[in-house]
């Protein structure tokens, strides 16, 4: 999967944030918008991450970049929440 324009960014940012905050249990007190910025700066990560491991180039659906993508976003939100979250 290759990132070339920010409309691109946010649509993958968005698609990758919402299945890293379904693995976290419980419940996130962080907004979307923070959810949307933490996916597309995981979703970019994983990508470079992927490309640097050879994982990336692949048939079909490159699952093992999407779950890299994934996991980079549970830690994004976790971080993020810490931060900045409402307790």
């Amino acid at each position: 999967m290759k990132i070339s324009g920010i409309f691109t960014a946010i649509v993958i940012g968005v698609v990758i944030g919402v299945p890293g905050r379904l693995v976290i249990p419980g419940r996130q007190c962080i907004g979307i918008w923070w959810t949307i910025l933490v996916g597309i700066v995981a979703a970019l990560a994983g990508t470079a991450i992927a490309g640097a491991f050879n994982v990336a180039d692949t048939k079909g659906i490159a699952w093992i970049e999407l779950a890299i993508q994934i996991g980079l976003t549970a830690l994004g939100v976790v971080g993020v929440e810490r931060f900045t979250g409402r307790r």
